[in-house]
């Protein structure tokens, strides 16, 4: 498996968080692997087998792109033999405006969108080998797409003081931080999101802890809630269990043995820093 990340044009850092390629074969059998929620919203591109997910029992094949929007708890993808993604990782209160579609708390998205005519190009230059030519070619899609819209900088600034404090800021200050009112700022981020304030800075402040703890299994989880503004390592590990599915110690064992593939995998997997 190879992971590789990189980071936006400047023109883009306001909007998109990296670019980011992966690659694995899982052989031939069909293999599931689990997302696990954090703060970004994802746009997905795939080749090779394809990909799929369980919608209302069903297993259901994934189109080429897909978004991957806020979770509230893990999603299982299911593939087979070669597996290849060009993702964006982006700000959640930025890709809808970026692709000028409506806010909604989708899970998985499925969307039609002219971004899909990139899909046959992206697999020539994927088939071909040449992986920075076809990150190339999204990174100026998004350029053209980006010189088309206005961001809002209150949002802008309210991201960026939400994730300089790892989602620990209540909305009062996130709101200080963006010169705005409390009201006028989660009217301005339910529009551009489809969450409140308060939904994406608990996802944040999780990501926070569900990295840490895979870097250091051993951290002192009630020393990790007092610095991430959980009221007591109760309150983390309930928060920990609500979006992972699992307990903040079952995760770090997991961690410890390695069969998690969290440290730079796939998707919301990703270790973002």
């Amino acid at each position: 498996m190879l992971h590789q990340e990189f980071a936006p044009p400047e023109e883009l850092r306001d909007t998109i968080k990296c670019f980011w390629y992966n690659i694995r074969d899982v052989g031939e059998l069909p293999s599931s692997f689990e997302v696990v929620p954090d703060g970004y919203a994802e746009i997905i591109f795939h080749f090779g087998s394809g990909c799929s997910i369980v919608d209302n029992g069903i297993l259901r094949p994934l189109p080429s792109p897909f978004m991957m929007g806020l979770l509230n708890q893990p999603a299982v993808f299911y593939t087979k033999n070669r597996f290849e993604i060009v993702g964006i990782r982006c700000f959640p209160w930025t890709v809808f405006d970026l692709l000028g579609l409506q806010p909604g708390k989708d899970g998985v998205r499925r969307f039609e969108h002219p971004i899909a005519r990139l899909q046959p190009i992206l697999a020539k230059s994927i088939d071909a080998g040449r992986i920075e030519e076809a990150l190339a070619l999204v990174k100026q899609y998004f350029l053209d797409a980006r010189s088309g819209i206005g961001i809002d900088s209150m949002l802008y600034k309210a991201g960026i003081a939400m994730r300089e404090a790892n989602g620990v800021l209540p909305v009062s200050q996130v709101a200080s931080a963006a010169h705005a009112t409390v009201r006028t700022l989660e009217r301005n981020f339910k529009r551009s999101s489809g969450y409140s304030v308060k939904d994406v800075s608990g996802l944040i402040r999780f990501e926070q802890v569900r990295n840490q703890l895979w870097h250091n299994p051993n951290i002192n989880l009630a020393g990790l809630a007092h610095e991430l503004g959980y009221t007591d390592q109760s309150h983390l590990s309930r928060e920990f269990k609500r979006y992972s599915g699992t307990t903040p110690a079952a995760f770090a064992r997991n961690a410890k043995k390695g069969k998690q593939a969290v440290n730079n995998d796939l998707v919301a997997l990703t270790s973002s820093s």
